[in-house]
């Protein structure tokens, strides 16, 4: 009989137990068997042998492949995708991996497999997004997206020496070419050349039409070596007065020292600035879209509350909620809960959600739920009836907008300001609509679907009355 085996890797202890080797190398990341204690990678036979085998078996339930794990990080994303937000690719999982976000449970060392649930874990997290930026690298094409612009304007900013690969990637394209050697870009330094460029216009950046010249063809490449600033721009990358950087600079030994320039007009390394406004919580890491700022009316007056990383869901008929879900404190959360916890719910003065237009509810906002990730993170979602919904008012303070739609026609001496749903909102002094309006009007919120049912009614009208229509 053969001498046994004093010492174990992942594979042999797998054998011994009876267990694939995906199923112990998540038993061992998870701590579900003893650490290595023979080694790096090293098991001793009594450490195997105290292993539950049918524990470790069932704790595996089958690993995820990359692309898989991929798609549903892209999922946590948001659907549709915020702005700015490549898909996450299979690569990525590697790269999340390699960073010890995600144990790697076999396969291809570059797209490898991973655990579910752990995975499931990860896009929990409220801060999936940076983690995204500061450990997957993105290709040319996923940088433009990333930054919101056409490939063509990316290439320019390479061109000028803005931003640099951090590693590559060899490729094979078959049919483009064969192997290609890919450039690879920091996220992080992505996310910040809005931040750290502050004299381009970005947002004009990012709407330029197809087929027209990027507007950074005519600029200078930098020279290397040569990326310098002033204090005044200094100033414009932190959002600040540039006396508040002269006192910076006074007040912190560890500001960078300036690289050329003179004694009135020193000059700065743009990246020894940027890593000390950022070492220094002067700036920040752009990644997530803006918050959802709500404006609540209760009895003891309006309440301002927050929403972060928002996602807004209109139904499309009166039937059915309107939904708005995103982040936010503990405290904030139990103030919702509390405002919206009547019989009515709570009256929405005003959202303001990016990407959409202000409206405002008058009546029944309430929360419908309330999830915590496993970081700690909480996620509330507030729904309301879709026939409440409205526009709200040109006015900061909010407030839903009313279109009264008279039982019977208005006369030529109306002087209430008409729209196109037919509805008016009465000035006091008119005869028809003034201070005696409630009796004969019905009452929608404008800009909701009530509103726009009965425009494109009229409009229809109108257009089936016209000869030869």
């Amino acid at each position: 009989m053969g001498k046994q085996r004093e010492f174990y890797d992942e594979q042999t202890a797998a054998g011994r137990l009876g267990v694939p080797v995906a199923a112990w190398q998540w038993a061992a990341g998870s701590g579900l068997v003893p650490p290595a204690d023979a080694g790096p990678g090293q098991w001793s036979r009594a450490a195997v042998d105290a292993a539950d085998a049918e524990g470790v078996r069932a704790a595996l339930r089958g690993p995820m492949a990359a692309g898989q794990a991929a798609d549903r990080l892209t999922e946590a994303l948001g659907e549709p995708l915020p702005r700015c937000r490549p898909r996450v690719t299979a690569a990525a999982v590697g790269h999340l991996v390699k960073a010890g976000l995600l144990f790697w449970l076999g396969g291809d060392a570059a797209c490898p497999d991973v655990h579910p649930d752990q995975l499931a874990a990860l896009a929990r997290r409220r801060d999936l997004p940076a983690l995204l930026d500061r450990h997957v690298p993105l290709g040319p094409d996923q940088a433009a997206v990333r930054l919101g612009v056409r490939r063509v304007d990316y290439d320019q900013v390479v061109r000028l020496g803005w931003i640099s690969p951090v590693s590559s990637v060899t490729i094979d394209y078959k049919s483009h070419g064969g192997w290609t050697t890919v450039p690879l870009y920091s996220g992080v330094d992505l996310a910040l050349l809005p931040v750290l460029r502050p004299g381009v216009d970005w947002e004009a950046l990012r709407t330029v039409a197809a087929g027209r010249r990027s507007p950074l063809a005519g600029l200078t490449p930098v020279t290397p070596g040569r990326d310098v600033v002033l204090l005044a721009e200094v100033a414009r990358i932190a959002r600040v007065g540039r006396a508040a950087v002269v006192n910076w600079r006074r007040r912190h030994a560890d500001f960078p020292d300036p690289v050329s320039g003179t004694n009135v007009h020193p000059q700065f390394a743009r990246r020894a600035v940027a890593t000390w406004l950022l070492d220094h919580d002067k700036i920040e890491i752009p990644c997530q879209i803006p918050p959802a700022m709500l404006l609540l009316d209760v009895a003891e007056g309006p309440t301002r509350l927050r929403l972060d990383g928002p996602r807004l869901l209109l139904a499309d008929n009166a039937e059915e909620e309107d939904q708005l879900s995103g982040w936010t404190t503990d405290a904030d959360a139990d103030v919702l809960a509390e405002l919206t916890a009547g019989t009515f719910g709570a009256s929405l003065r005003r959202l303001t959600v990016p990407g959409a237009a202000p409206l405002a509810v008058p009546g029944e906002v309430r929360v419908i739920d309330r999830f915590r990730t496993g970081s700690g993170g909480l996620k509330v979602t507030l729904a309301w009836p879709a026939a409440l919904r409205g526009a709200a008012s040109d006015r900061q303070t909010g407030g839903v907008v009313r279109h009264g739609l008279a039982y019977a026609g208005s006369g030529e001496a109306c002087a209430c300001k008409r729209h196109d749903c037919g509805g008016v909102v009465p000035v006091s002094w008119c005869g028809e609509h003034g201070a005696s309006a409630e009796p004969v009007m019905e009452w929608h919120p404008g800009g909701g679907i009530r509103c726009a049912g009965l425009a494109r009614s009229r409009s229809a009208a109108a257009a089936g009355a016209r000869p030869g229509v």
